[in-house]
């Protein structure tokens, strides 16, 4: 991308790269943003094939499939690399046309990929299939090498997981349960939800812990008022209890302020 942007006068160059800086910055977290600075980019750089990438890639994010393939197509057709041949098939998909993202899969060009670039191919080509409900021919689809190495690879959580899911959506639970299993294995940075999937399989059911206390807190903030009330009337009728029992005529008539000081201490035992 450096020498791409060497091309353009310093100045500009500085600007272009500040906005695609920004789209890696927000593609995940914040695609729309991240969609805006790559249309500033393209407007000021539109024949850097590294800025009609990201502009894809920006527009891939926010599910504008027709816009990300034409970028797409015009930064393969300015730089001669196949690479990014499996995203564009996975935008025919999302353009509903399974059927083309299929033909892609056969095509030259995915002998042409590294291994990586096989194995997304791969994952589009079952995604396809799946688009035309066809399960069993999606699932045999991920079937090969890569699946069943033992070596842990970028792509390997993400291959199990996919194999998983089309079990899964098969009717093939214990198989799903197995490999939802491996892909919890090679996920170690939690890309997929791999364990959400094994637990609702398992029927666990998680709880909302911060939803949880915040009504534990209420209930015992309610159990404390309570407390407190029926401390408050129990003292409350013993007060009651010693004016009615003590006559102030009477020799035997005890001061309230020393019975007092006793309902405050039952006060305290009761909250003790």
């Amino acid at each position: 991308m450096r020498q791409e942007l060497l091309s353009l006068p310093k100045g500009l160059a500085e600007e272009v790269s500040k906005n695609l800086v920004m789209v890696a910055r927000l593609i995940d977290e914040e695609p729309e943003q991240a969609y805006a600075y790559s249309r500033i980019a393209l407007r000021l750089a539109s024949r850097v094939a590294a800025v009609r990438e990201a502009a894809g890639f920006a527009a891939y994010a926010t599910q504008k499939y027709s816009e990300a393939l034409a970028e797409f197509r015009a930064a393969k057709r300015m730089t001669g690399s196949v690479e990014l041949w499996p995203v564009m098939a996975d935008c025919e998909r999302g353009l509903g046309r399974p059927e083309r993202a299929l033909a892609m899969a056969g095509e030259p060009e995915v002998q042409k990929l590294d291994k990586a670039g096989q194995v997304e191919m791969r994952l589009v080509a079952a995604g396809a299939r799946r688009d035309q409900g066809q399960l069993e021919a999606a699932i045999v689809t991920l079937q090969s090498p890569e699946l069943a190495s033992s070596s842990v690879q970028p792509w390997t959580a993400r291959l199990r997981y996919a194999y998983a899911d089309a079990l899964l959506a098969a009717g093939r639970e214990d198989e799903a349960r197995e490999w939802f299993g491996k892909t919890l294995e090679a996920d170690k940075d939690g890309a997929t939800d791999a364990s959400d999937r094994l637990a609702e399989l398992d029927g666990v059911e998680f709880v909302d812990a911060a939803v949880d206390r915040s009504d534990l807190d209420e209930d015992e903030d309610e159990d404390d008022d309570e407390g407190e009330d029926e401390a408050e009337i129990a003292a409350a009728e013993r007060a009651s209890d010693v004016a009615e029992y003590y006559d102030e005529d009477d020799e035997e008539y005890e001061p309230l302020e020393q019975s007092g000081a006793g309902s405050d201490a039952g006060v305290e035992d009761d909250k003790a």
